[in-house]
C-alpha cells in the first residue's frame, strides 16, 4: 500500500489496548472547564486591543465572524470526537479518514498551533504580571520583561510561567484539571466585574466611525488592517475547544461528555466575548487602549477604578496560565499519539507509570515554548498559531463530509446539524481567514510544513506502525 493511502481504522481507534491507553479520569465539568480555560485568555484579555487597532469599533464584527467559523468547526469536532474517542484530535481523525500523509501534515500543524499558543499566552500573561507588580511597587528591569524586538533581552516572566505550568501538568491530569476548574471560575468572575464597571461609562459615540479601515484586509503602512484582518487574529481568542477533543481518551464517558465539553465551552465563551467587546469599546475610544499590553486593566484605570483594574490584572496573572495548561496538555497528547503511531520516536510518547502522563514530552514542550515566548512579540506569535489551527479546522470539517459519503450508516452519537452547510462554512471561512493573515505568517507556515514533509519522508514514512505492518504482511 502506498504511504499516502495508509489509514488507521475507526474500529481500531475505539479498541486501543489498555496498556497503551491514557488513564480515564475526566468528566464533563472538567472538560467544560478545560475548554473555557483554553478559550478565555490572552485573546480577550490582550488581543482585543490589537484587534481594535486593526478594525476600530468594527472589531465586534471580527468577533462575530471568527465566532461563527469556530462554532461550525466545533460542531464538526463534536461529531468526530464522539465517533473516535481517542487522543490526538484532528490528527487522529485525519489518520482514519484521509490517510497517513495528510494526518502527518495536520499533526505537524497542530504541533505548531499548541506550541505557539502556549508561547503567545505566556507573553500576554507577562504583560499583566509586570503591570500587577508595578501596581504593588515591584519594578522589574525592562531587559528582563521584553524580547529583543522591544529593546530587552528576554521575557523572563513568560519563561517562568511556562515551566510552572509544565510542573503542574507533570503531577497528573486530574490534579491539573481540578486546579484549572478553580482558576477558570476566578477568571470569568473578573471579566464579569469588568463588564459591569465598563458598561456604566458606555458612550455610543465611541462606535463612530464604525468601520474606519474597511472590511477587507489590506496593508496600511507596516500593518494589515480591516475587519477581516482583525478577524484573522481575533480568531485566536475563540479556539481552545479543540483542546477538549485531545482529552477524549482520558474521559470517563466520552460519548456523552465530549459534546457537552466542546459545545458548552463555546456557548459560554462566545457570550462572554461579545459582552466584553461591547463594554470595552463603549467605555473608551478604541485608539486609547489599542496599543496597551493590558487593555482591560488600562480601561478601568482610565475610568477611575484602580482597584478593579488591579483585580483584572490579578485575575490575568492568576488565571491566564489555565490557557497555557490546556494547550500544553493538548500539545503533549498530540506528541504522545504521533509517537504511539510510530511517526515520531517512541521515547517521546513514554508515559510515567505513577502519574499516567507523558512527563518527558511535557518538559520538552516547556523548553521549546519558553524559547519562543522569551524572544518574539505577541502579535506575530498569535498569527502563526492561527495558521496551524486553521489548517486543523479545515481538515476536521473535510473529514466529517468525507465520512458522510464513505460511511453514511455508521452509528453516530452526535451528528453535526446541516453538515453540508456547516462543513463548507467552516472550510471556506478558515481558508478566507488564512488568506487575511500577513503574508510573512503564511510563508512561515508553509516553511514549517515543508520541514515537516522532509521529516516525514526521512523518518515517519518508514517508521510508522502501519508501515511496519504493511512490511510484515508483505
Amino acid at each position: 500500500m502506498a504511504f499516502w493511502n495508509r489509514r488507521t481504522s475507526i474500529d481500531v481507534l475505539n479498541n486501543i489496548d489498555e496498556r497503551h491507553r491514557l488513564k480515564r479520569t475526566l468528566r464533563w465539568p472538567h472538560l467544560v472547564a478545560l475548554g473555557v480555560g483554553a478559550i478565555v485568555g490572552t485573546g480577550i484579555y490582550t488581543l482585543i486591543g490589537i484587534g481594535a487597532g486593526r478594525a476600530g469599533p468594527a472589531v465586534i464584527l471580527s468577533f462575530v465572524i471568527a465566532g461563527v467559523v469556530c462554532a461550525c468547526a466545533a460542531l464538526c469536532y463534536a461529531e468526530l470526537a464522539t465517533l473516535m474517542p481517542a487522543a490526538g484530535s484532528a490528527y487522529t481523525y485525519t489518520y482514519a479518514v484521509g490517510g497517513e500523509l495528510l494526518a502527518w501534515v495536520v499533526g505537524w500543524s497542530l504541533i505548531l498551533e499548541y506550541t505557539v499558543v502556549c508561547s503567545a499566552v505566556a507573553v500576554g500573561w507577562s504583560g499583566y504580571a509586570v503591570s500587577f507588580l508595578d501596581s504593588v511597587g515591584l519594578h522589574l528591569p525592562h531587559w528582563l520583561t521584553a524580547g529583543p524586538h522591544a529593546g530587552g533581552i528576554v521575557n523572563l516572566p513568560a519563561v517562568v510561567i511556562l515551566f510552572a505550568v509544565a510542573g503542574l501538568l507533570m503531577l497528573g491530569t486530574r490534579e491539573s484539571a481540578t486546579v484549572n476548574a478553580f482558576l477558570v471560575v476566578f477568571k470569568v468572575a473578573a471579566l464579569i466585574v469588568f463588564i459591569a464597571i465598563a458598561l456604566k461609562a458606555f458612550n455610543a459615540g465611541h462606535f463612530s466611525p464604525f468601520m474606519p479601515y474597511g472590511f477587507e484586509g489590506h496593508v496600511e503602512g507596516i500593518e494589515k488592517r480591516g475587519v477581516m484582518a482583525a478577524a484573522a487574529i481575533i480568531f485566536f481568542a475563540f479556539y481552545g475547544f479543540d483542546a477538549v477533543s485531545t482529552a477524549a481518551e482520558e474521559t470517563i464517558d466520552p460519548k456523552r461528555d465530549l459534546v457537552r465539553g466542546i459545545v458548552g465551552s463555546m456557548i459560554v465563551c462566545t457570550s462572554l466575548y461579545m459582552l466584553v467587546a461591547v463594554a470595552a469599546l463603549g467605555a473608551l475610544p478604541y485608539g486609547e487602549f489599542a496599543a496597551s499590553t493590558d487593555p482591560l486593566s488600562y480601561i478601568l484605570r482610565t475610568l477611575g477604578s484602580p482597584l478593579a483594574a488591579t483585580l483584572i490584572a490579578t485575575a490575568a496573572v492568576i488565571a491566564l496560565p489555565t490557557v497555557i495548561l490546556a494547550f500544553m496538555y493538548g500539545q503533549s497528547r498530540i506528541f504522545f499519539v504521533m509517537a504511539r503511531d510510530g511517526l515520531l520516536p517512541k521515547r517521546l510518547g513514554s508515559i510515567n507509570a505513577r502519574r499516567g502522563t507523558p512527563v518527558a514530552m511535557i518538559f520538552v514542550t516547556a523548553i521549546v515554548t519558553s524559547l519562543i515566548a522569551g524572544i518574539f512579540p505577541l502579535a506575530e506569535i498569535a498569527e502563526l498559531a492561527n495558521a496551524g489551527t486553521l489548517c486543523a479546522f479545515v481538515a476536521v470539517a473535510a473529514c466529517v463530509l468525507a465520512l458522510r459519503l464513505r460511511e453514511p450508516t455508521r452509528p453516530r452519537i452526535f451528528t453535526t446539524p446541516w453538515p453540508w452547510i456547516v462543513g463548507p462554512v467552516a472550510i471556506v471561512g478558515c481558508v478566507y481567514l488564512f488568506l487575511n493573515l500577513p503574508s510573512a505568517t503564511q510563508i512561515r507556515f508553509f516553511i514549517w510544513n515543508a520541514i515537516g514533509i522532509v521529516v516525514y519522508m526521512l523518518y515517519g514514512r518508514v517508521a510508522s506502525v502501519l508501515a511496519k505492518r504493511v512490511y510484515q504482511d508483505g
